[in-house]
């Protein structure tokens, strides 16, 4: 898929929801919703050769400094959730992702969240320019 000059990705992955997830009215509790984003993020730093780890040998850490999320429908016990990842491109040192959450049985839209990740060094000083490594990844996938 094209955006323009830009190749579009993505990553799919599928999660159930366990007895952990839910709430005493037996919907996942919204904090819980994070961690779906976070295994869309691991499934596509494994499709895209992008993986936490890669990110720390190369010298970083990428923690969140902004997460939003958008609630639209409820979802219980035993359901499973298709969580699709897209990298939005930019020209800062930053990561920013766009998700899309859905029930897998209907397609029903169940949320959509957009997480930004900044570049810290190991020792916790935020890198303001691209890191080399980072500007090579995206070269690789023409973004």
């Amino acid at each position: 898929m094209k955006n323009g000059n830009k190749n579009v990705l993505t990553a799919v992955t599928e999660v159930e929801v366990h007895f952990y997830d839910v709430d005493a009215v037996n919907i996942v509790w919204h904090g819980n919703y994070v961690k779906y984003l976070e295994n869309a993020r691991e499934a596509f730093g494994t499709k895209f050769g992008f993986e936490y780890m890669e990110i720390y040998r190369n010298g970083y850490i990428t923690p969140i400094v902004d997460l939003h999320i958008r609630y639209l429908n409820t979802v219980a016990l035993g359901e499973r959730l298709i969580v699709e990842i897209q990298y939005v491109p930019s020209k800062s040192a930053k990561l920013t992702y766009h998700y899309r959450i859905w029930r897998k049985t209907d397609r029903l839209p169940v949320a959509e969240a957009t997480t930004v990740q900044l570049f810290m060094s190991k020792e916790g000083v935020f890198e303001t320019s691209t890191p080399d490594f980072f500007r090579r990844w995206k070269q690789q996938w023409n973004q």
